[in-house]
């Protein structure tokens, strides 16, 4: 098992601290980045309050989980310029600095070939996980009772699931058959 985490630096472009007011207020206002890799291109995020910063409590998985049971944990977002959704690459769908590890070189090396995605935030980090696994060429499952979204409604969550579909990702239960193979044996 993968798990990732966001483990941004203290002056991370997504952050309301890196804003300027009026444009710093979180889950309101965006800002727009550009590529390091190509600088004529660019991409609006949203800002978000400043969270998981290296180094801090915040930024550490929850005691309630068992981290000894993950094969690799991923660090994401760590180069401050770039925003990372993705465990896979950046919001311009780079592999580089701003990730700790080639997560699709590695899940392909040691012959995965199903990819089951949970965790926060379902319109947001799952999404952009789960569609940039299927490009990698996975069979992609996002389980959907260990799921949470920033905003559940229709334009969130239900526009992912519109996504998901549309990309032949299968939005599943932890109950289904599907599930089966990621339960704990021990």
């Amino acid at each position: 098992m993968v798990a990732t985490r966001d483990w941004h630096p203290t002056d991370h472009v997504s952050f309301d601290t890196s804003s300027q007011p009026p444009n710093n207020k979180a889950f309101e206002s965006s800002t727009t980045i550009w590529n390091p890799q190509n600088p004529s291109e660019s991409v609006t995020i949203p800002i978000w309050p400043v969270h998981c910063v290296q180094g801090t409590p915040g930024a550490e998985i929850i005691p309630e989980i068992d981290v000894s049971k993950f094969n690799r944990i991923i660090d994401k977002g760590r180069d401050s310029r770039v925003e990372m959704f993705s465990a896979f690459a950046d919001a311009f769908g780079n592999k580089s600095e701003a990730a700790s590890f080639d997560l699709a070189a590695y899940l392909k090396e040691i012959g995965i070939s199903k990819v089951f995605v949970v965790g926060l935030a379902g319109d947001y980090c799952v999404r952009c996980t789960a569609i940039d696994a299927k490009k990698e060429g996975f069979d992609v499952y996002v389980v959907e009772d260990a799921v949470r979204s920033i905003d559940t409604g229709d334009d969130g969550w239900g526009a992912t699931r519109g996504q998901f579909e549309k990309a032949g990702i299968r939005v599943v239960s932890i109950d289904g058959d599907e599930a089966q193979n990621i339960q704990d044996p021990s």
